[in-house]
């Protein structure tokens, strides 16, 4: 895990809310450049309205976000995006009556540099063979394993220097996942900083240098994967009871 004395993304106490319920208390955390960070917690926990948050979708009611420095709490997202956060969403959220290649055009939306926009497609086929393969498919057509895998590179293509990816494992075949899985795995071993909801948590500490542990709306636990993974601490925060 890579050391920095400034985080990459600080979030300081962060409060949301939806009416009269509170969806989150208070929350703080961190991401370093180069690291790869889970946030994992029964459903309800608050995961997605964190992400969400950060991404602009959600506004804070109070608390910080900062990102490489500025304060992006509240700001709409298209600003975000530009900063440099790219948002792969619960449920994958594609176009489907447009084509794999109209959707990864799509991620690349705020970019100008068509050379180094046609070598990181590359990279992608390289990294999702499939996609090539449909390339002039419908989105709609493809199977959640693929539309999965499309929804990831999509959000590659902003070139993000913080990804945000909620429940990428989520209704994918187990064979998929794994696939998935091995290229989370190669793009953080490329540098890919990663902010990562998953409701598997064997998968997300594998994954992982570091995992808060969310419960109601307020972070339980926190520490590394290899303190984490084993802990039955992890299992009392996750399921609010020891077994």
């Amino acid at each position: 895990m890579p050391e920095a004395a400034i985080p990459l993304l600080h979030i300081d106490s962060l409060e949301v809310r939806f009416g009269a319920v509170r969806a989150l208390k208070g929350v703080s955390m961190d991401v370093r450049q180069g690291e790869v960070v889970a946030l994992v917690g029964a459903n309800g926990a608050g995961k997605s309205t964190t992400l969400r948050t950060i991404s602009g979708l959600s506004r804070p009611r109070s608390g910080s976000i900062t990102f490489a420095g500025a304060s992006i709490g509240g700001r709409p997202p298209p600003q975000i995006v530009r900063l440099g956060i790219a948002h792969s969403p619960e449920g994958r959220r594609l176009f489907g009556a447009l084509t794999v290649a109209e959707n990864l055009r799509l991620g690349a939306c705020t970019r100008t540099d068509r050379a180094k926009i046609a070598a990181d497609t590359e990279r992608l086929f390289a990294l999702f063979p499939i996609l090539k393969q449909r390339w002039r498919q419908l989105a709609g057509t493809l199977s959640g394993g693929e539309q999965q895998q499309l929804a990831l590179a999509r959000a590659l293509m902003a070139k993000p220097r913080l990804l945000l990816l909620d429940e990428p494992s989520l209704g994918v075949a187990p064979l998929l996942v794994r696939q998935i899985f091995d290229a989370l795995g190669e793009l953080k071993r490329q540098g890919v900083t990663m902010l990562l909801v998953e409701q598997n948590i064997k998968l997300a500490l594998e994954l992982a240098d570091r995992a808060y542990v969310l419960r109601t709306g307020s972070v339980a636990l926190s520490g590394s994967s290899a303190e984490l993974r084993d802990s039955d601490r992890v299992a009392q925060a996750y399921l609010g009871a020891a077994e």
